[in-house]
C-alpha cells in the first residue's frame, strides 16, 4: 500500500532541504569579499526582485491589509538585521565555524523569547538545554587564542567581537522565527517573505544613500576575465555568490521554512537549523581549512551544542 505523508511529515522535509541550503550561506558569506551590509542589501534586493516576478505573488499582496503588511514589513527589518549581524560576525572573525556555533544560542534565546511572545507557559526544560548551548559556547570562546591572525582585506579581526556579534545574531533569528509563526496564518507564504524582503531592501537602500561608506558598490563586480579557482574570494567572483546566495539559499529556502513553520512550533525550527553548525563547520573544514585553527575545546563546545539540541529533540518527539 502506498504511505500518505502527513502535513507535519512534509514540513519537517522542507525545514531540513532548508537547513541544508543554509549550511552553504555562511560559506558563501566569507566568499563574497565586501562587507556584510552592502552583501545584506544586494542579497534582500536580488531576493525580493526575483518574489517580484512570480504573478502569483502580486495578487496575494493585494488581498492583504496594511496592517498585515506593516507586521510583516517589520519583522523583515529583523530578518536585516539577523543578517547583517551573521554576516558581520564571519567577518570580524574570518570564520564560519565561530559564527554557526555561536548561532546554536537561538534554542536558548527562543525557549525565553516564544512564550513571552505567543504567550504560552515557559519550559524550564528547554531553558536548561538552552543554558547547555550558552555554556558550550563559552568553551568555544575559551578554545580560542586571543586575536585571529589578520589579513591584507580584514585587518581588524576579533574573535570576542565575532561570538558577540554571533549571538546576538541569533537572538535576531530567534525573534523573527516567533514573530513569523505569530502571524503566519494572516497572509500567503509568498506574500510574506516578498513583503520581508522588500522593507529590509528599501530601508537598507535609504541608509545606503544617507551614509554611503567607502565600500559601496551598486551591484557586484562582473569580470567574467578574471574567474580562476585561485581567486575564489576576491570580487570577480562576487556576482556569482551572491546570485547563489539570493536565488537558491534566500529565494528557495525562506519559502520552505516559512511554510514548515505552519506545522511546527518555533522552538521545534530553531532546534532544527541547529543543525546547521554541522553543514556549515564541515564546509568550512573542506573548503577553508578552518579546522587547522580549531582544537579539542572548540569541538568538546560544538559537541555540547548539538548535544543538547539532539537531546531536545528526542525528548520533544516523545512527547507527541
Amino acid at each position: 500500500m502506498p504511505t500518505t505523508t502527513t502535513p507535519r511529515t512534509k514540513a519537517f522535509i522542507a525545514l531540513h532541504s532548508a537547513v541544508f541550503l543554509w549550511g552553504f550561506t555562511a560559506i558563501l558569506g566569507k566568499l563574497i569579499s565586501y562587507g556584510s551590509l552592502y552583501l545584506v542589501w544586494h542579497r534582500m534586493a536580488i531576493t525580493a526582485a526575483i518574489y517580484l516576478l512570480i504573478p502569483a505573488v502580486w495578487k496575494q499582496l493585494k488581498s492583504l491589509s496594511l496592517k498585515t503588511t506593516l507586521n510583516f514589513a517589520g519583522i523583515g527589518l529583523i530578518v536585516c538585521a539577523h543578517w547583517i549581524t551573521f554576516y558581520g560576525s564571519i567577518k570580524l572573525g574570518n570564520s564560519v565555524s565561530i559564527t554557526l556555533a555561536c548561532l546554536g544560542s537561538a534554542s536558548f534565546f527562543a525557549a525565553v523569547i516564544e512564550p513571552t511572545i505567543l504567550r504560552k507557559p515557559y519550559s524550564l526544560r528547554d531553558i536548561f538545554m538552552g543554558l547547555i548551548v550558552m555554556l558550550g559556547i563559552v568553551l568555544i570562546y575559551l578554545s580560542l587564542p586571543a586575536q585571529p591572525q589578520a589579513t591584507a582585506t580584514q585587518p581588524n579581526l576579533s574573535y570576542g567581537w565575532a561570538i558577540i556579534t554571533g549571538i546576538l545574531s541569533a537572538a535576531l533569528a530567534a525573534t523573527f522565527t516567533t514573530l513569523n509563526k505569530k502571524f503566519i496564518t494572516t497572509a500567503p507564504t509568498l506574500a510574506i517573505s516578498t513583503i520581508e524582503m522588500m522593507s529590509g531592501a528599501i530601508v537598507l537602500s535609504l541608509i545606503i544613500l544617507l551614509f554611503p561608506m567607502g565600500d559601496y558598490q551598486a551591484f557586484p563586480v562582473v569580470d567574467m576575465d578574471a574567474l580562476n579557482l585561485h581567486n575564489l574570494r576576491s570580487g570577480p567572483w562576487d556576482f556569482i555568490w551572491i546570485g547563489l546566495l539570493a536565488l537558491l539559499c534566500t529565494n528557495l529556502t525562506f519559502y520552505l521554512g516559512t511554510y514548515a513553520l505552519k506545522q511546527l512550533s518555533a522552538f521545534t525550527a530553531n532546534l532544527t537549523v541547529n543543525l546547521e553548525p554541522i553543514y556549515g563547520i564541515v564546509l568550512g573544514a573542506l573548503i577553508f581549512k578552518e579546522n587547522e585553527d580549531l582544537n579539542l575545546w572548540f569541538y568538546l563546545g560544538t559537541s555540547l551544542i548539538l548535544g543538547a539540541i539532539f537531546t531536545q529533540a528526542y525528548l520533544s518527539s516523545k512527547e507527541n
